[in-house]
Order: C-alpha cells, then structure tokens, then sequence
C-alpha cells in the first residue's frame, strides 16, 4: 500500500480530512450466516505487511536460519529491549505505524482456518512484506550486499505464503505482488529478473506441471500469469496481474520510468480474456493496484472527486480499464486491494456506439487487510462462490478489535447479502448499490450507513458523511477510449 492513503492531512482543516480516511469505524458482530449448500468457500486476504523486524536482535537469527526455524524464533521469549529497538528502528525509517507483528500473523493464520474451512482456494492480492523493508534492514545491515537483501526478502515471502499454505494443505495459494513486494524498494522493480524468477518458483508452487510452465514464464517476464480455479468450480480462470508496473509512481529499480512492462502485460491480459471467452471459460482478474480515482490524492489537492477530468488515478492510465470493460461478458470479478480499507467499485464500460448498451460493466472488490498500520482493524474475507457461474454470491468479512494479535477472537464484522440485501456481488448488484448511495447525498439511508460503518473501524459515519458524496463519486469510474 501507498503510505500516503493512511492518514490525511489537508482538506478543510487537517483533522476534517484525517476522518475521512483514517478515522474507526465500529465494528459490529453478528450471527454467521450459514453458507448456501449451492456455493463454495473461498478466501481473500491482503496486505499482510507481515513485519519480522518486530524483534531486530532476533533479525540476525532470521537471516541466517532457514524458513522452517522462523516460528521458533519469533516464538522464543522477546529480546529484553525489544520494544526500545523497534521503536528507535521505526523512527529511523520514518515509520508511520506499526505492521503485522508474529503474534498478529498466527492469530489471523487460525482464524482463517477457523472460519474459512473448506475453502476451495485462497487470493492473497499482493503486499506481503512489510512497509520500508528496505530501509529497516539496511539500518540493521549497514551497507548490505544486494545478493544478501533479495535472499531475506525472498526468504520471508516464502515464510508467509508457506504458512497459508499450511493452514490449508492442498489449497492451492494464488499470490499477486503488490507494491511492497520488491528487492530493490517501494513501487521498484525490474522486469526479467532474477528476482521475479525466484520469487516465481515459490508462487506457483503447487500448479500443475503444465500450468506452472507458462506461469513461471510469463511470471518471470513480468509478475503475472493465468490459473484455472479449482473444482468444483467448472469452466473459471483467475489472471493474475503485476500492476505496480502500471502505478504512477512505478520506477525501475534503477529509477527509471519506463512503460514498457505494463504494455506487454496489457496485451497479454487481452490475449487471455479472447481465449477465455472463445472457451465459454469464465475470469476472475486479480491485481494490487487498483483501478480509478485515487480519492485521498483528489482530494488533498483540493481537487473534485466528481470532476473526472481533474480528479487524481491509481494508475498512470486507463490501458487496464479499457480492457477489462471490454471483457465484461466474461469477467465475473475483480480483486484489487492496496488502500487497507474494505471498499467495493464498479467499472463501467466506457461510452462507445460500437457497443450495445447493455454490455456489462466489472464488480470490484478491494479486500481490506490484515496490517492494523492505519489504525485499522485486521480483517480477511471468506466469499461464497457458485461453482457453475464462478459468481461471488456472497461474502462475510472476519475482523477482530486487539491489533496486537494477543488474547484476542475474531468474529464476523458483517455479511454482504445481509447487510446489502442483494442477491450477488455483481456489476448490475453494485450498480443498484452506488445509486443508491448517490441518491443519498447525507448518508441517511441504511446502506450508507453501513458502508460507512464497516469501511474502517470503530463509528464516526458524523465526520465521513461531509465527504460522501465525493466519496461516492468515486465508487464508479468509466475509463475513456
């Protein structure tokens, strides 16, 4: 995630805006709706930013162990100043929170298995590794060899995707790398690396020798590839994408500009989605970044979210838009994360006579994450999917208060159907939704009020409602050809 979404300084006042985006919203419990024999289980997680400095003595014992020891380390007794050399660790780097401590990581790794079993496959939609890795473990290894960095950040995203791995035995595991996730820094990386190729190995770990081929290929040339969801799923295909290479702050690790990458990853992703539907296969499209206005950065310019044409994008253009709401007939979902907070978006195809006007848009859904780091609570999402539509029916979001991973119970925050009272988790569901939110300019209505209850944690809807209209604004975007 970028740092930037966390806390919101300017606009009508610094702490007016701070509400907007960092401000709790309350967590309410409620009974488990019981899951549709007609679905199956599935599991999104994002953001972890699982933090194995939490300990710096302990850092020396994880460079040189292998991953199979870390649990024993991180649960063997806290260094005696471990709290004192964090915190001096934190302010070096400018840190602005705190991430997914072990403690947090195992709590959330038994919730998951508590409440998501049976599920049939788990997307973790990038942002594994901690925020200003880089900069903790030069501060610890003072001028570190290049070789000895990659191998510690590779070493812990192997330790937290086999722990996933672990808690579901022959689930297969489908990772996206988010912005966070490099060996060189933040929003950095370099196509045809050694380092995509390493890290390649450990993602697709699992695939089918056919399957695992062409991924490891496409997923060395850029951070992408395609996999088909598991039974009983029939006919359904995730593609996975790298969109850091598309970011507006996206740099080679040499820090460089350079387009080239997210090109060649746009035109595979159209390749795939016209095999898809010559197949009569159905996609799932998941990535890090995601799509349309960037609200905080709007509006800390003091620009108009509403205003399309001035408002501020995650992305550096509307290349991945326009391909996906040309695809709307087969896309039955989109996952992005990247902002920490639990939000839905709807793209919509863009105005075009060539098409009908009934072309469907795209359903998106941004999985909140695991970090507490903007003062938000952990939380994952458990989805019920119809296995012949590849269609999210349903989804209940699992969060828990304690952010310190200690004596701590995670318990359902809400349930979509319920709450939303609509049939699926679809474009013309959301579409419902959003205009529904936009006819309700005060955020009176139930709805709204939910929406903005559970978008963060612990309930100041009073404060959000000033920005809910420009908020909602942003709920649906329409790329231009």
């Amino acid at each position: 995630m970028n740092g930037r979404h966390g806390i919101l300084r300017t606009m009508i006042g610094a702490c007016i805006l701070a509400c907007f985006f960092s401000l709790p919203i309350a967590r309410t419990v409620a009974q488990a709706a019981p899951a549709s024999e007609q679905t199956v289980p599935a599991l999104l997680v994002s953001d972890i930013h699982f933090e194995p400095f939490w300990d710096p003595a302990k850092v020396s014992q994880l460079v040189a162990a292998p991953i199979r020891q870390w649990d024993a380390i991180f649960a063997a007794s806290p260094s005696p100043d471990r709290e004192q050399r964090f915190t001096s660790l934190q302010q070096s780097c400018h840190a602005r929170g705190v991430d997914s401590s072990y403690a947090l990581f195992a709590s959330s790794l038994r919730a998951m298995q508590i409440h998501a079993a049976g599920a049939k496959f788990v997307t973790v939609s990038g942002d594994l590794l901690s925020h200003n890795f880089s900069c903790k473990y030069s501060t610890l290894f003072p001028q570190p060899a290049p070789s000895a960095y990659r191998a510690f950040v590779e070493k812990t995203l192997d330790y937290v995707l086999g722990e996933l791995r672990g808690v579901f035995p022959g689930v297969p595991v489908f990772a996206a790398l988010g912005n966070n996730d490099s060996d060189c820094d933040d929003y950095r990386l370099d196509p045809h690396s050694s380092f995509l190729a390493d890290i390649a190995k450990r993602v697709v770990a699992g695939y089918s020798s056919s399957a695992s081929k062409a991924a490891l290929e496409t997923f060395t040339a850029g951070g992408y590839y395609s996999a088909a969801l598991p039974a009983p799923l029939r006919h359904a295909r995730l593609l996975v994408l790298d969109d850091i290479f598309m970011s507006n702050h996206y740099q080679t690790c040499g820090g460089k500009s350079d387009s080239t990458a997210a090109r060649l990853q746009i035109s595979w992703l159209r390749q795939q989605l016209a095999l898809a539907r010559r197949n009569g296969e159905k996609v799932w499209v998941m990535g890090h970044i995601p799509l349309g206005i960037d609200p905080y950065s709007t509006l800390s310019k003091m620009k108009s979210v509403c205003d399309g044409k001035s408002a501020e994008t995650f992305l550096s253009s509307d290349e991945l838009a326009i391909t996906l709401t040309e695809f709307g007939d087969v896309i039955q979902l989109a996952i992005f994360a990247h902002t920490h907070m639990d939000e839905l978006r709807l793209l919509k195809p863009p105005p075009d006579a060539s098409h009908p006007a009934t072309r469907p848009g795209v359903a998106i859904k941004m999985v909140p994450s695991i970090s507490p780091i903007n003062g938000n609570s952990p939380s994952f999402t458990v989805a019920r999917i119809d296995p012949s539509s590849a269609v999210m029916s349903d989804y209940e979001v699992i969060s828990v208060s304690n952010q310190s991973g200690a004596d701590i119970a995670w318990t359902e925050e809400y349930d979509f159907a319920d709450t939303y009272h609509q049939p699926a988790f679809s474009a013309s569901s959301l579409e419902k939704l959003i205009a529904g939110f936009r006819a309700d300019p005060l955020a009176e209505a139930p709805a709204s009020q939910s929406y903005l209850r559970y978008y963060f944690v612990r309930d100041r809807s009073v404060e959000l409602r000033l920005f809910w209209s420009q908020y909602v604004c942003a709920l649906s975007s329409q790329p231009v050809n």
